[in-house]
């Protein structure tokens, strides 16, 4: 994915793979399996917010993985999250929980609790049980997927950025900044370090820290942060050839 977007040929991508499934298509009775190209498409077109184009893709792909690898398989697992964060994404909570559900059982049972897999699965039920309001249900699963990432791939992996963020966010969202800010600041640290200063997770984190300061009445501590995480996220957008999602949101909150 990082090649054609890089480029900036993100269309000719889309029409490559869809040249690559007629291919498969036609190709008789002993045809490839085309659901990881399914996915490479949708996953595109979700990341452009063509969320009616990538939906029936997902669909298409989980029905394929289920078919010719079970359901019980971690691929389908994969598919079935997938799935669900479109219908996520797209405010489809009631849809998109029993998936994550799904897809959170199948992985714990066989990859096993204390996976990577399983403990991205639970960070995403987590963040869906946040988006509508049922804090106590989400907080000890954001715990429970830290504890798993930072045992199973270490207190310095970006995994682990990302699950201490998502506690602080939603420590943030339920007014305990004192809690949330160390944990802030930890994510942030940990981006620097392991993805550089320029990478996009370390502008997030940035924006992050300058937000709860801002909430918290911090305005002239806030106010340098917001302006490095804007000029990162210039950079980033335009060496993507197109605006970063998060450049708009960190503009108006500045």
């Amino acid at each position: 994915m990082g090649y054609w977007l890089g480029i900036g040929k993100r269309y000719d991508m889309v029409e490559s793979y869809n040249d690559m499934i007629q291919r498969y298509e036609a190709s008789g009775p002993d045809k490839k399996d085309p659901s990881y190209l399914l996915n490479e498409i949708a996953f595109f077109l979700d990341l452009n917010a063509k969320y009616d184009g990538a939906k029936p893709l997902y669909q298409r792909a989980l029905a394929i993985t289920e078919r010719v690898l079970g359901p019980e398989h971690p691929n389908t697992a994969t598919s079935i999250n997938n799935l669900a964060e479109l219908l996520d994404t797209t405010g489809k909570y009631e849809e998109a929980e029993p998936l994550y559900r799904r897809a959170l059982a199948i992985r714990e049972r066989v990859l096993g609790p204390e996976h990577p897999d399983t403990a991205t699965s639970i960070n995403n039920l987590a963040e869906l049980l946040r988006a509508t309001g049922r804090y106590e249900e989400a907080e000890p699963l954001y715990r429970r997927a830290l504890a798993i990432t930072e045992r199973v791939l270490g207190p310095e992996h970006p995994n682990t950025a990302t699950s201490i963020n998502n506690l602080a966010g939603l420590l943030d969202t339920t007014g305990r900044y004192e809690e949330a800010k160390p944990l802030y600041r930890r994510a942030l640290a940990i981006t620097e370090r392991v993805l550089g200063p320029e990478h996009p997770d370390t502008a997030t984190n940035i924006n992050n820290l300058a937000l709860l300061l801002d909430t918290t009445g911090k305005y002239e501590e806030a106010e340098p942060l917001y302006r490095k995480a804007i000029e990162m996220l210039l950079r980033v957008s335009l060496a993507m050839q197109r605006e970063h999602p998060n450049l708009l949101l960190t503009c108006k909150l500045f």
